[in-house]
């Protein structure tokens, strides 16, 4: 067993702050990095490995830095803290919160909160064109939108145009009541529930009045040259080759081009390439175009949600090996025949 590492705390006054109510960010710490942990008045005694315990010592710094600094920590803060010492990133962490990319409604400051997030964020800003591809909940549309909205309030754009494909996920929309408008709203809910968080309703709602925000089915793009705008695409695993290079070709004088997707959820007809794999493969060496790819260590919902996705993956490739294993074996008998 090796010695307790014993952390001396910098300030007894943020210790309540530190551990989280009822001790939940030291459970958190304790279940992540299989250690335990016992406040010890001024100092907490880690026992475990020594790299785990190595790790958490770390962390706690890092934390206590944050507080220092009057950052308010919640349970994502140690989540996003953990993940980042398990992938060696831990040394970018307090760097993510000096970056303020915007506020929210409410006043409240909006930075990046995983390491994928900070490259995401930094490629928007020198890039023309940003893919960013990764699973469901790692807030690449809200980021999206967060940065369009700073772009437009420091007067790089006129206008912000959010997109997507109004692809039925095993439902169709021609049995939705309403009309075109009413049958696809329920699918850019994702885009307006952003701009209510950043902007609220009314406010949101006045600008969509004035034409300044525009939100239209990928369809209704064909044809326009968009300059001086904000464009995202969101939900792009489900747009065909064709809508995808048309969608890339209306990119104007003066704009901004965010395309967002998870190739693991496509909806489309079987047989038919998705646009977002087709042009992964083929836009790679252009230059002012960038891909970044999430993975569940970027995943901001609950932490049962990334080990779901990562269960789900695992899956996805050992079917994967299980099929070529199978055409290798049968390539081999046919060559023996």
């Amino acid at each position: 067993m090796n010695e307790p590492r014993l952390v001396n705390l910098k300030n007894e006054d943020t210790t309540a702050i530190l551990f989280g109510a009822q001790d939940k960010h030291l459970a958190l710490l304790e279940d992540s990095m299989e250690v335990v942990i016992n406040s010890r008045g001024s100092h907490i005694e880690i026992v475990g490995t020594e790299e785990n315990t190595a790790m958490v010592e770390e962390i706690l710094n890092q934390l206590q830095e944050l507080i220092k600094r009057s950052i308010i920590i919640g349970s994502s803060d140690v989540i996003t803290a953990i993940k980042m010492a398990k992938n060696n990133t831990l040394h970018f962490f307090i760097s993510m919160y000096e970056d303020e990319i915007g506020k929210d409604h409410a006043g409240k400051p909006i930075r990046a909160k995983t390491f994928g997030q900070r490259e995401y964020i930094q490629s928007i800003k020198k890039n023309d064109i940003t893919f960013g591809i990764g699973p469901a909940g790692t807030g690449k549309t809200y980021l999206a939108v967060v940065m369009a909205v700073a772009a437009m309030k420091k007067g790089e754009v006129k206008k912000i145009i959010l997109t997507r494909p109004a692809v039925e996920a095993g439902e169709n929309l021609g049995f939705l009541p309403g009309d075109l408008k009413e049958k696809v709203d329920p699918y850019l809910r994702p885009i307006y529930d952003a701009l209510y968080n950043v902007f609220g309703v009314e406010h949101t709602t006045r600008l969509m009045d004035r034409n300044v925000i525009e939100i239209a089915p990928l369809a209704y793009m064909r044809g326009r040259t968009l300059e001086d705008a904000f464009v995202i695409l969101d939900e792009a695993q489900n747009t065909t080759k064709a809508q995808m290079k048309m969608f890339l070709t209306r990119l104007g004088f003066g704009s901004k081009m965010i395309v967002n997707g998870d190739v693991t959820q496509i909806d489309l007809p079987r047989g038919a390439m998705s646009g977002l794999v087709h042009a992964e493969k083929v836009l790679q060496q252009i230059k002012r175009v960038n891909f970044v790819q999430f993975d569940s260590n970027d995943v901001v919902r609950h932490p049962v949600v990334a080990s779901i996705i990562d269960a789900y993956s695992n899956e996805k490739n050992l079917n994967e090996v299980k099929k070529n294993d199978a055409e290798k074996s049968s390539a081999e008998k046919t060559t023996r025949k």
